[in-house]
């Protein structure tokens, strides 16, 4: 068997890489490997499953709550609602296990499955690997009362969750008007309720979930719809989910996009005049714009870069005891109120922020000047060799060239034969100028 889990789980096209075996026998070993390490001992186990709005996420969420209740696990299923109010559930209900059935802003095919330890925190690499490892095993199976139970909500769960999220600004929305985008996802339900909830004037596309449209053309992928909707409407701002919710990006009363770089931007801002930017921090990933990074520096706020991806953003953040970062695919997080990425709570609190200062989104946007980029992808080249010597020498330079008004990024791509080369710069011929020098040093230094 080879590696299942990714950096956000196991992801697959559903019934053929995820399938119903699978999901019933990663829930088994999951409860094996948490009960061997003690999180079970003094009562009886309890977990929390819930998924998007895919069909597939039906049958996944069956097979997840038959395996965990086979091995001893109570269930709550709670239906429809975004991956970060099951992790938000998991801690605040006390459960052991959560367990989220999503592949996000992936097509509908797609799907995943999920595991969130006690407090709603994603699993180590190390349990990870164990669970695993321990997947078909030879089991002594409990009978009679010992099986677990499962039950299925009856709403409770995302009016709690709502009450949350709006628990967590002090700024009423009365007088905006907000058009949401849900994706066909996992928040058409839970996120406009949460911003009418909050005060503002809610307008709503995307909305209705069949099974088969999340994503499709919509969402934070595909803002184009909020865009028009905003101008339509008149609205003050957008708002647009991805299918599990864990995204939010925004769109100003003109119907320009504001990406998660400029949201992480306002709210290290708004987080810095409140007190509550810990250490005046905000991490970023390397793939964050370097507009953002001058933007901090000028408002005397430092950043920390990590890798690609929210688990190392999570990881920069827990291990210092940062409270706000995210990446520019807005998936941004407030550890003060969320263990993970937060959509709905990010919307809320770009919205509180706008209705704070009195300020229209452009205007609290435009702290952050987003320089131009360049991405080149070169294909067919030796992607282990990005160290080489000569390829790092041209790199040097180009970066003595763009001084402090620009950067130069080399990633290897994680699946494909292709090494990835991103230049920032003051103007975009600039950008593209380098971006292509340095492309030829790939293709002439690693190919194959």
């Amino acid at each position: 068997m080879g590696q299942l889990f990714g950096t956000d789980g196991v992801r697959g096209l559903a019934n053929r890489d995820v399938t119903a075996e699978l999901a019933l026998d990663l829930s088994v070993a999951a409860a094996h490997v948490l009960g061997s390490r003690g999180e079970f001992v003094g009562h009886r186990p309890r977990a929390v499953v819930g998924r998007d709005t895919r069909i597939s996420g039906e049958f996944l969420a069956a097979s997840v709550a038959a395996g965990l209740a086979s091995a001893g696990v109570d269930v709550l299923n709670i239906g429809v609602l975004p991956t970060p109010a099951v992790a938000y559930l998991t801690a605040s209900l006390g459960v052991d296990i959560g367990v989220v059935l999503s592949a996000s802003h992936n097509a509908m095919p797609d799907n995943g499955i999920k595991f969130l330890a006690r407090g709603g925190h994603k699993l180590d690499d190390d349990l990870e690997t164990a669970i695993e490892a321990r997947i078909g095993e030879e089991w002594e199976r409990p009978l009679g009362g010992d099986v677990g139970r499962i039950r299925i909500d009856p709403g409770s769960a995302g009016a709690s969750y709502v009450e949350h999220l709006v628990g967590t600004i002090d700024t009423p929305l009365t007088g905006l008007r907000i058009a949401v985008d849900c994706a066909n996802g996992a928040a058409s339900e839970v996120g406009p309720a949460a911003l009418r909830e909050a005060g503002a004037d809610v307008v709503v596309i995307n909305a209705s979930p069949d099974g088969r449209n999340i994503n499709e053309k919509c969402g934070s992928t595909h803002p184009e719809q909020l865009q028009a909707a905003v101008v339509a409407s008149g609205a003050d701002l957008g708002v647009a989910f991805d299918g599990d919710a864990d995204r939010c990006l925004a769109v100003d009363a003109s119907g320009v996009l504001v990406d998660g770089d400029q949201i992480m931007g306002v709210l290290a801002v708004a987080m810095r005049d409140r007190g509550e930017l810990v250490e005046d921090t905000l991490v970023t990933t390397v793939m964050s714009n370097l507009g953002l990074r001058l933007a901090m520096r000028d408002a005397g706020i430092a950043t920390v870069e990590t890798g690609v991806g929210d688990r190392y953003v999570l990881e920069a953040m827990r291990a210092a005891g940062f409270s706000l970062g995210g990446e520019q695919s807005g998936h941004i997080i407030m550890a003060r109120h969320a263990t993970t990425g937060d959509g709905v709570l990010t919307a809320l609190q770009l919205a509180a922020r706008v209705r704070a200062t009195g300020r229209p989104l452009h205007e609290l946007a435009g702290i952050v000047r987003r320089l131009p980029q360049t991405l080149v992808n070169v294909n067919g080249v030796d992607k282990a060799r990005t160290d080489d010597g000569v390829l790092a020498d041209a790199v040097k330079r180009a970066e003595a060239t763009l001084g402090d008004t620009g950067r130069v990024l080399l990633r290897p791509s994680g699946t494909e034969p292709l090494v990835r080369v991103m230049v920032e710069a003051a103007t975009q011929s600039a950008a593209d100028r380098v971006a292509a020098e340095l492309a030829d040093v790939v293709r002439d230094r690693l190919a194959l």
